[in-house]
Formats: C-alpha cells, structure tokens, sequence
C-alpha cells in the first residue's frame, strides 16, 4: 500500500501553500484532508473553489450539509462524516437531522428527506434518475437549478470521500468527538 503524506504548510508544494494557510486562518489548524489533497495542488485548489462555489447556491445550510453527509455516508467516508458533523453542529444545523443523516434515517420534515431521498438516488444511480423521481424532487419544494446543485454537491463529495479512502486520511483531533464507523464496512 503506497503512505500517502499528509503536508503542512511548510512541507507541502508551492502551489498548495496559499490554500493551506488559508485553511488555517479560517479554522486554525490545517485539516488532514486538505493536508493530503496538497499532494496535487490542481485537486486541493479543485475541491476549494468548488466548496466555495456549493457554499454560493441557493440551498441553506443545512441543505447543503444533507447532500454532503448522504454522499459521505453512501459512499462509506468515516473521515467526512465526522468532520461534516462537527461543521454541521457548528453552522447549527438541528441535531434530529444530522443524527438522520449518520443513521440513515428518515427526516421528520418532508422537504429535506425529499432532498435527503434524491441525494442518495443520484448517488447510488450514478446520475440517472429517473423522470419519476426529478418530479418528485419538484414538487415536494425544489427547483430544476436544486437537481444540479445535488449534482454539484455530488461531484465535491467524490474529491474528497475518493482521497481518504485511498490515503487512509487519519480523523483530525477536531472531529474525534464525532467519529462515525460506515455499518457496511463493520458487517463485512
């Protein structure tokens, strides 16, 4: 198995130092994740500017949290569950939904397991919903520009949840409190 390093600002390569103390500054220290990710500036500066992008669509907070964890979690991310957590409980999304999200269960309010619901579809049917289930999505409160931002919110979860399973990215301090084991990978 290749060890995949994990760098700091002053280990890492040139192109990947801004984006590093950057990270730093706005959470103070640097996350494994994006410290692994500066291995390829190219990808660390990809998964940056599309979280910032993500973070620009219409969907709230926690809309955009429920895309994400249902990726992580599909996906089988122990390493983005927990961090995706911890920011979900700091940008105070309400707690009965990010325990629906690591336990995959139903969300009590209608619209968001609709979003919860179509989330999964595109990911488990690798972007071929069915007309059946896009109309669903609308009419339970979404809009066209929802069903690509799921897309959008899909395509940064395969950046991250695809570097941590290869590196075997080890859960940062910050995120331990929350620490999430996928069920799948602990039956089999």
């Amino acid at each position: 198995m290749s060890r995949f390093i994990t760098h700091t600002i002053e280990s890492a390569p040139e192109g990947a130092k801004p984006i590093l103390q950057g990270a730093k500054d706005a959470f103070s220290f640097v996350p494994n994740l994006l410290g692994t990710m500066a291995t390829s500036p190219a990808l660390l500066q990809g998964y940056m500017t599309l979280a910032g992008i993500f973070d620009k669509t219409e969907l709230t907070e926690t809309e955009r949290q429920i895309i994400l964890m249902t990726n992580n979690r599909l996906n089988g991310c122990s390493y983005c569950m927990a961090a995706h957590t911890t920011l979900s409980q700091m940008a105070k999304v309400p707690a009965d939904v990010i325990d629906a999200l690591r336990d995959n269960t139903p969300i009590a309010d209608p619209k968001l397991e609709a979003l919860r619901s179509f989330a999964a579809v595109i990911n488990e049917k690798r972007g071929w919903p069915t007309d059946a289930e896009v109309e669903a999505f609308i009419a339970a409160g979404y809009s066209q520009q929802a069903v690509l931002d799921v897309i959008l919110g899909t395509s940064l979860k395969v950046m991250s949840n695809y570097t941590n399973h290869i590196a075997h990215t080890t859960l940062d301090d910050a995120f331990k409190p929350n620490a999430w084991n996928d069920p799948a990978q602990a039956a089999a």
